[in-house]
């Protein structure tokens, strides 16, 4: 079975070879320090050999997923950042684009994300006259965005199925043995499963944060473990600096933002994988962007965002460059027909399979931008299904690690997050927060 392929010739334009072989010491410490735990953030490094720690909970997740999918028509995720966003990403990516559409039993939705009442509201009436169950993910059971959409939900669910029937349809993630979801679920009875101290939240997608909403949506998730580990032993501190992906992609990144380059846009040419940018951006951005430092990441959706976006990256200031996921087979075939007429003069395209025109745009975009001045890494994924995604999902894991290294931070930490909560429980008379409140109400 071939892996996903990393290729990072298109910067070399930008970058010289040796800048990026230059690195090759730094790249191994960094290894070494991961894998040893003697770096920054050294406590929070469980996600290196999750995908081999977790096999023997698979079919306990997987046996909780099927009561959940024979009892509820609605399942709903209640999480924010890497609470939500990997299992989104993984389900979005292998799910009928229109599901929603369709009859299909369950249903996915989230909540906890954001603070939108109108959106709170809509879930609501959605929820209404439906069975419904609940997977609650955070460590503290106190994050307000999540903590506020549990209260709603559960209250709700309560009294549409009677407190003993929601107890069976509420799973709770979250911490060992402390926090304030933690004793709910221990007073309720949930089912519960643990997010261990060692694991940060956007690094927990192959934990039961993610594995449980992706098995209850019913894709395989022990594939997408076969992937992720299969990943690990690739990128692991055995393997050649020349020959490891995530070493490399860590090395070029860093010597493209040394050159100046300050943006990285995520790119895709299937709109499938949209939400993997998403996921990838917290990863990214909240483990490197720290003490002035730190590759803003972006996304964009190709060929999409070529009618909006387009003009500034082939255009605009130089600071930019781009990493390109591109799926080499598509799981379905679509024939483009021939038409008599030929008005729209794409006759030329007739028996083309659509994918092929895809290839070209994929082709000629990279080849326009690199002319433009935008340096082009490329990740190939054979195709898009569990396997390869837990690949892509542990490279982008490992070699953010790597890389926050090579920059001189702690990757595993988000001090920056807590200043506009401390601001939001002034703001909302928090008791606790008296001095804050009347310090921020003068500003005002």
């Amino acid at each position: 079975m071939k892996d996903i392929k990393l290729t990072i010739d298109k910067a070399f334009g930008f970058v010289t070879p040796d800048a990026v072989s230059a690195y090759k010491a730094q790249a191994q410490q960094a290894q070494q320090d991961l894998e040893q735990g003697t770096g920054l953030g050294n406590d929070f490094l469980g996600w290196l050999t999750l995908p081999s720690d977790i096999r023997e909970q698979l079919q306990d997740i997987n046996q909780t997923a099927q009561l959940l999918r024979k009892e509820c028509e609605v399942i709903v995720c209640i999480g924010i950042g890497g609470s939500y966003l990997g299992a989104k990403a993984v389900i979005d990516a292998l799910s009928n684009s229109f599901a929603w559409l369709q009859d299909t039993k369950p249903q996915i939705v989230y909540a906890g994300q954001n603070i939108g009442e109108d959106y709170l509201f809509e879930l609501q009436e959605l929820l209404k006259n439906k069975r419904f169950g609940i997977i609650s993910i955070s460590k503290s059971g106190t994050t307000t965005e999540p903590a506020l959409a549990f209260r709603l939900l559960k209250t709700q669910l309560e009294e549409q199925q009677g407190k003993e029937a929601a107890k069976r349809l509420i799973v709770c993630i979250t911490d060992k043995a402390r926090g304030a979801l933690r004793t709910l679920a221990t007073q309720e009875g949930y089912k519960t499963y643990v997010i261990e101290d060692n694991i940060g939240g956007r690094f927990s997608v192959l934990s039961p944060v993610g594995l449980l909403p992706i098995s209850c949506a019913g894709f395989d998730i022990a594939s997408l473990i076969d992937g992720a580990e299969r990943m690990q032993q690739v990128c692991g501190s055995n393997t050649p600096f020349e020959e490891n992906p995530a070493a490399q992609y860590a090395a070029v990144r860093n010597a493209l933002y040394k050159s100046g380059k300050k943006v990285e846009l995520l790119v895709n040419f299937n709109p499938k994988l949209h939400f993997v940018s998403e996921w990838w951006k917290q990863l990214y951005g909240e483990s490197e962007g720290k003490e002035g430092k730190g590759i803003f990441p972006a996304s964009v959706d190709f060929t999409t965002d070529l009618h909006s976006m387009g003009q500034y990256i082939q255009d605009g200031e130089r600071h930019l460059f781009e990493t390109v996921i591109s799926v080499q087979e598509p799981n379905h075939e679509v024939l483009f027909p021939n038409n008599d007429a030929n008005l729209d003069g794409l006759n030329f395209l007739a028996g083309k399979r659509v994918d092929q025109v895809n290839k070209m745009a994929e082709l000629g975009t990279m080849l326009a931008h690199v002319d433009g001045g935008v340096p082009n890494l490329k990740i190939e994924m054979p195709k898009l299904n569990e396997f390869y995604l837990g690949e892509l999902i542990y490279f982008f894991e490992r070699a953010c690690g790597i890389s926050g290294y090579l920059l001189g931070i702690n990757p595993f930490n988000q001090p920056g997050v807590e200043a506009y909560k401390k601001n939001m429980f002034a703001l909302l008379d928090k008791p606790g927060y008296e001095a804050e409140s009347k310090a921020i109400k003068a500003r005002l």
